[in-house]
């Protein structure tokens, strides 16, 4: 198999010194000038060093890597101006000297709110990732069509490629780190979930010792500030979701945001590096939180918890029958090990820290079988949160341009093939459940008739006072169950005259 080269030299990355013919980020004003401390750069370190002449390793020998930035928008311009902050540390940190050489956009005169060399700027993707003098690509123009390609493209001339697109990754996430395996490059993508949390290398390097057994994640800043603001002002969707458009926390079109998806698309990204198998997001259950009320703050909070948009990955226990065996997916047929996954409004518990997290801040919990519980939070979005990503993959990329990607740990190792997501309805759960009734005697035995002939038990009652009129609410807590017999529990209760409204049916979540 042909492998492209994995070394400096190979890979074409010239020394450069310090002086005005260093070129890093450019500006308005043509390109600015780092100047750059005296470094030491010790050979166990840094080895290329210790194969140059003895004049190169004079304290200003510094390695130039050429980046190529696909996409101008928000994060593209936050990684320039990362760069342009940051170059200079960054340099003395991994001895190398970051350049972008191409900035690519779909309108080369739409005016940016960042500075740049206009020579740099063009509309020429291909051009860009064939430069001989690119030995970097990051892709941040999102979608999957032009995204696919020009990743496929630069993997395939053995170039190192960064990307932020999380939904790109998910569909096509086996077909593109096949194409980097193949040509001896890597695929980087930290800034494809949670932003600026660097979730991805803590579970592939951090915690590669431990078998992941309880993931949970709070992965759509949006989500979460449109739910912390229903629960402390007790607010309808609809109206915290306008503010949150006019304040920019959520897009105009908010589908792939309030519909759950994206947080989908991250969650499944991150089951498939912490099991080994990648996830084919289609077999995972998700439900947006479009049908999340006032109300159901208020009882929820009665009742100790808060409802949270949560991502919830679990292994399967090794003694339950394996009915993976029995479920294709992608026409092959699994077995091994089993792995739970949903993304949907679920009610946590006060008690617990993940309730705590506030705003448009990310959270993900992580459950090792050696280290225990963790935590990782910060800010899941935006543009320096996801540009410091980007600069995060930088710097393994040019770790790997210096002394070869098969020195590291993979960016995704594929070392539970036979591993499958177990079928929705079979995912076990407690529910909170809400159903606007009849105020007349024997509502609840009917109610509670139905959930027993499917094996469903209840743990808690909520009829409230002080509601008047044709309807009342009644909030049953249901004991777990798997969430085909709930469903099947559901339609027949829609099917009373008693009940009115669509119900409202929410996971609960006790973190055990």
């Amino acid at each position: 198999m042909e492998r492209a080269a994995a070394s400096w030299d190979a890979a074409g990355i010239e020394p450069v010194r310090s002086g005005p013919n260093w070129g890093s980020v450019g500006s308005g004003r043509g390109h600015s000038v780092v100047q750059l401390p005296a470094l030491t750069l010790p050979n166990p370190v840094f080895p290329f060093v210790a194969n140059l002449p003895a004049t190169a390793t004079s304290p200003s020998f510094m390695r130039q890597v050429n980046v190529a930035i696909l996409g101008g928008g928000t994060v593209g311009g936050g990684v320039v101006e990362g760069l342009g902050r940051n170059g200079a540390l960054m340099a003395s940190r991994l001895g190398v000297q970051f350049r972008v050489n191409h900035v690519v956009v779909r309108d080369p005169k739409k005016v940016r709110d960042f500075e740049v060399d206009p020579r740099l700027v063009s509309t020429d993707w291909r051009r860009a990732v064939s430069d001989p003098e690119t030995h970097i690509v990051v892709e941040l123009v999102g979608g999957m069509t032009t995204a696919r390609e020009l990743v496929l493209a630069a993997l395939r001339a053995g170039k190192p490629v960064v990307t932020a697109n999380k939904a790109l990754l998910s569909a096509h996430g086996e077909e593109l780190f096949a194409a980097a395996r193949e040509r001896g490059t890597c695929l980087y993508y930290e800034a494809s979930v949670a932003g600026g949390i660097p979730i991805i290398k803590v579970l592939r390097e951090a915690l590669v010792g431990n078998r992941i057994t309880r993931l949970y994640g709070i992965l759509n800043g949006t989500c979460n500030y449109i739910l912390t603001r229903m629960q402390s002002e007790r607010a309808e969707f609809a109206e915290i979701l306008a503010d949150a458009q006019k304040l920019g926390y959520a897009e105009a079109d908010p589908a792939l945001d309030v519909d759950g998806h994206d947080a989908l698309h991250k969650t499944g990204i991150l089951a498939s590096l912490a099991h080994g198998f990648w996830v084919d997001v289609d077999d995972a259950s998700v439900e947006g939180i479009r049908q999340v009320t006032p109300l159901d703050m208020e009882f929820a909070g009665r009742l100790g918890y808060t409802i949270k948009l949560l991502g919830v990955i679990k292994t399967m226990d090794a003694s339950a029958p394996d009915k993976a065996k029995s479920s294709p997916r992608k026409g092959k047929v699994r077995g091994g090990m089993r792995v739970s996954m949903v993304v949907c409004p679920t009610l946590v518990p006060n008690r617990h820290v993940m309730a705590s997290v506030a705003g448009v801040f990310n959270a993900v919990y992580v459950r090792g079988d050696v280290v225990g519980d963790t935590l990782y939070y910060g800010r899941g979005a935006g543009r320096s949160a996801t540009a410091s990503a980007v600069l995060s993959d930088l710097a393994d990329a040019a770790h790997d341009l210096k002394s070869g990607p098969h020195l590291r740990v993979p960016p995704f190792a594929s070392h539970e093939e036979d591993g499958a997501l177990i079928p929705a309805g079979e995912v076990v759960s407690a529910h909170y459940l809400r159903l606007s009734v009849t105020d007349r005697p024997g509502v609840l035995a009917r109610v509670a008739t139905i959930l027993a002939r499917n094996q469903i038990g209840i743990s808690s009652v909520i009829q409230p006072e002080g509601h008047e009129g044709g309807s009342v609410p009644l909030i049953l807590m249901l004991h777990d169950a798997p969430r085909s017999a709930v469903d099947r529990a559901l339609a027949g209760i829609r099917r009373l005259p008693v009940v009115a409204g669509e119900p409202a049916l929410f996971r609960v979540e006790t973190f055990d």
